[in-house]
């Protein structure tokens, strides 16, 4: 039944109805055989507004690599479904991601806002993108969609409360030297 309701989905086109099918799926499927659509479910909702469903199709991704031994991978993952959990503001689903993320010795949400909040992808994304690389080269690095690049750099901007490009290389080396802006308060 999940196998032809991604089948439904993929005529419909429409990315979250099609990667909510591919999650299930997968995660019906399990780790050995639901990988792949795992994998495709979050390529798929990675440059959507669906934000709750891309989160939930990472955890359950970082899930099937844990268990398939790709641990630092499935860090990653937790990261960043993290983050999403945390903007979404899903009660359930941050936990699961702490749960998960404590297992793993990942940090979570939780971690404080500004730079010592990026998430391992974003920094990497922010550092290819420090050196000058387009979008576009970027993702052909990292094997993402240049819509998944814009994500985390825009993330990386507002967390580091920078404006953009030109001022990234500052801001990277603000973190690296420990004085990076402290988090804006609500007044």
């Amino acid at each position: 039944l999940a196998l032809a309701e991604v089948a439904l989905a993929r005529r419909w086109g429409a990315p979250r109805p099609l990667g909510r099918a591919l999650r299930v799926a997968g995660v019906v499927l399990g780790a050995r055989d639901g990988f792949p659509l795992l994998a495709e479910a979050v390529d798929v909702l990675a440059g959507s507004p669906a934000r709750l469903e891309y989160a939930k199709a990472l955890v359950d991704l970082a899930a099937a690599a844990g268990r398939r031994g790709r641990r630092g991978w499935a860090r990653e993952l937790l990261d960043d479904a993290a983050e999403l959990a945390a903007q979404c503001d899903c009660p359930p689903l941050r936990e699961r991601v702490d749960a998960m993320s404590g297992a793993a010795g990942s940090r979570t949400a939780s971690a404080g806002p500004g730079a010592t909040a990026l998430t391992s992808t974003e920094r990497r994304v922010a550092e290819l993108a420090a050196t000058g690389l387009s979008n576009r080269e970027i993702a052909e690095t990292l094997f993402v969609t240049p819509k998944t690049v814009e994500l985390h750099l825009t993330n990386t901007y507002r967390k580091l409360r920078i404006g953009g490009r030109v001022e990234l290389v500052h801001a990277l080396d603000r973190v690296a030297a420990g004085t990076a802006r402290p988090p804006r308060t609500r007044r």
